[in-house]
């Protein structure tokens, strides 16, 4: 048996067997270290971006070079002049239209309302007299008081079919086309009475101007407030200046200004014939517009001072004076039989309210009376001399009333009747007629002096919103254009 000898290393034992691989974790179950790998990966991933902000951007990006900066200069530069002309055609077609609303409607429509007034107070007044002639009434004055009441039926319903647009308009046309009818029965029973000579005829025909006085005058007096309160409003709108339109003219023109110097220092060009044109046009319309606005405004003014107050004035005289002379042919049928609370005549006591309110006293239409603030108005010879005429006709029927009354006191009635009412001589009636005559001339004149005046403001605003939208266009245009011109270089 052998031994290993000295010095020889003793054997090893074997190598133990290499262990088995471990399986792999589960996904479901990462380790602490993955997770926070993936959230760091997580935070450091572009975030996703929306269309919008990347069209901010690249809008961004291109208005920091000159071809981006020119592209919006132009786009702000057309859209100013374009804004420019749409607001001033607006503008100026709501101004025509009101102008044209003053000369062709509301106007016509006060006027019509005043004639309303005029034709009841005036068939009224003829009523009274034709009962101080007697039961059969004269063929002028039944002539007078039936084209009286003709004329106010047609222009009620002129006036119902214009008062759509007003409540209160409608509201007093309603009224008096329901109480004419009850007046005018009221004046042939009156009429019918006064053909037998039964005295119940005056009772009618009392209740008839009461009639008058209470519904019919009060509602038309109203229907002229109301027309005359919608011409008024028709000026307001007309006469009022564009400034939103002026306002948006002035920017649009600074722009091409600013836009034409900024072109100059970049280029030292002169001129740019696109902006050029768009900086015309667009002057040529600011100037048209101020300029037409300015001359309608005057127009518009010198219409309403010269002619819509005087015709006011004018229509109030001819109301006065038609109530003095109803009021003074029922003294006589009335007889002392009506009192006022103060003992008075009723209707001598409104016969001199409605005298003092026409001319004042003997003197004179002094300032604060009807013909005196009438003569104030009238402007020239022709607007002047009827209501003169006017005022010395006042003068004398007062004279001859005065004398009337003096007679009918001293028990002549029949005397005192013909200096009221009489077919020859003087009488106190021939003079109404010439201070109504000498009014209905003033009238006629100053609604010619309205309407040339009206005219000419209402011709200045032609063709403006036209020509101003077309101007404006060929502005935005020639902005454009010029912009374009400059893009051109970088191509």
């Amino acid at each position: 048996m052998s031994h290993p000898s000295a010095g020889t290393a003793p054997p090893q034992p074997p190598a133990p067997a290499p262990a088995p691989p471990s399986a792999p974790a589960p996904a479901s179950a990462p380790t602490a270290t993955s997770a926070s790998a993936s959230a760091s990966a997580s935070a450091h991933a572009p975030a996703r971006r929306t269309a919008w902000a990347e069209s901010v951007d690249r809008l961004r990006a291109g208005a920091t070079t000159e071809p981006g900066r020119l592209r919006i200069i132009g786009a702000v530069l057309a859209a100013l002049v374009v804004t420019f002309g749409a607001v001033t055609a607006w503008q100026v077609s709501d101004r025509a239209s009101a102008a044209d609303d003053v000369v062709s409607r509301s106007q016509r429509l006060s006027a019509d309302a005043a004639s309303i007034y005029r034709s009841l107070a005036d068939a009224d007044t003829t009523a009274a007299a034709g009962f101080l002639a007697g039961g059969q009434w004269p063929r002028g004055v039944r002539e007078r008081y039936e084209r009286d009441i003709e004329t106010a039926s047609a222009l009620l319903v002129k006036a119902a079919a214009n008062s759509e647009s007003s409540a209160s308009a409608g509201r007093h046309v309603r009224t008096l086309n329901e109480q004419l009818p009850v007046y005018t029965g009221l004046i042939e029973q009156a009429r019918a009475n006064g053909l037998q000579g039964l005295p119940l005829g005056g009772a009618y025909l009392r209740y008839a101007n009461d009639r008058m006085r209470s519904r019919l005058l009060p509602a038309a007096r109203a229907l002229y407030d109301a027309e005359t309160e919608r011409l008024g409003s028709d000026y307001d709108d007309a006469k009022s200046w564009p400034w939103l339109a002026l306002g948006a003219g002035g920017l649009a023109l600074g722009a091409l200004v600013w836009a034409q110097r900024r072109d100059y220092r970049r280029t030292n060009r002169v001129f740019n014939p696109g902006l050029l044109g768009a900086t015309a046009a667009s002057a040529v319309v600011l100037l048209w517009l101020a300029t037409a606005h300015a001359v309608a405004w005057s127009g518009l003014n010198a219409s309403y001072e010269d002619g819509a107050r005087s015709l006011r004035v004018l229509n109030e005289a001819r109301i006065a004076s038609l109530q003095a002379r109803g009021d003074e042919s029922l003294t006589l049928v009335a007889r002392g039989a009506v009192l006022n609370d103060d003992g008075e005549d009723f209707y001598e006591t409104g016969y001199r309210s409605a005298m003092d309110e026409l001319a004042g006293d003997d003197s004179g239409a002094g300032r604060g009376t009807v013909l005196g603030n009438a003569a104030l108005l009238a402007d020239d010879r022709e607007g002047t001399q009827p209501v003169r005429t006017g005022v010395d006709a006042v003068r004398d029927w007062r004279k001859l009333h005065r004398e009337a009354r003096a007679t009918d006191e001293n028990g002549e009635y029949e005397e005192a009747l013909k200096k009221v009412i009489g077919s020859g001589g003087e009488t106190t009636g021939k003079q109404f007629d010439e201070v109504d005559a000498s009014l209905e001339t003033a009238l006629a004149h100053e609604q010619r002096e309205f309407r040339r005046a009206a005219d000419d403001g209402r011709g200045a605003l032609a063709g403006l919103p036209a020509g101003a939208a077309v101007l404006a266009l060929m502005g935005a245009v020639g902005g454009v254009l010029g912009i374009g011109r400059r893009l051109s270089e970088y191509r």
